[in-house]
């Protein structure tokens, strides 16, 4: 994924992108589950020469699970969190941030590799639009988009509101993840191979009133 800037859905950029994140929610976050970021120009490794033709976007396969700390029960967002199981007897916490991580995972994939179908299913319309929009500036340039999540450090609950009974989960992950960008000969134009620490804080969405069990993404940004 990208360096170290992200966006909220109103400031994506469409030029020279580093990195988005798509996942499939299943169970508590539904099927199937989606962000973008501006990378800085590209800078290969002390010491190490710059990086030829790699493959286009992929999560590992192994990595560590990511620490976990659910918010006080007492607390505000605790409270919002047990409204949630009120309306939705089946919503758990763990089993969120469980279906959340891998969506995470999913998502950097999905926008990397320009999966529309996969995108399509895991975001709010607007979302969906603007990682569109991404994918298809990038696709017309010529640009390849190479990403890789090689470890999670953490997922924690930021947030979380009801607006009727329609609930808004934020999540902050913390992960180590590489992000580059090449053009169409395989040279690097954005982003770096490094391995780079991220945060990235990430909104769900989803009507806890509907038998839909998608939580869909409606907002990304990089703390």
């Amino acid at each position: 994924m990208g360096a170290s800037s992200g966006f909220p859905i109103d400031l994506i950029l469409f030029g020279m992108i580093a990195a988005f994140l798509v996942l499939r929610l299943r169970s508590i976050l539904g099927r199937r589950t989606g962000f973008e970021r501006q990378a800085p120009p590209y800078q290969a490794p002390a010491g190490q020469p710059a990086p030829g033709p790699v493959i286009d976007g992929h999560a590992e396969a192994v990595a560590p699970a990511a620490a976990r700390a659910l918010p006080d029960p007492a607390s505000p967002i605790g409270q919002s969190l047990a409204r949630m199981h009120s309306i939705d007897r089946t919503f758990d916490s763990t089993a969120f941030l469980d279906g959340a991580e891998k969506a995470f995972r999913i998502i950097v994939t999905a926008f990397a590799s320009g999966d529309r179908v996969t995108l399509r299913g895991l975001l709010s319309d607007d979302t969906y639009n603007a990682f569109e929009q991404a994918i298809t500036g990038r696709e017309a340039a010529g640009y390849t988009q190479v990403s890789a999540i090689h470890g999670i450090h953490s997922a924690t609950i930021e947030n979380a509101e009801l607006r009727g009974n329609v609930g808004l989960i934020t999540v902050r992950f913390v992960s180590d993840q590489t992000s580059l960008t090449q053009d169409k000969d395989g040279h690097p134009v954005t982003g770096t191979d490094a391995v780079t620490e991220i945060t990235d804080v990430w909104t769900f969405e989803r009507d806890l009133g509907t038998r839909d069990p998608v939580w869909r993404l409606v907002s990304a940004s990089s703390a």
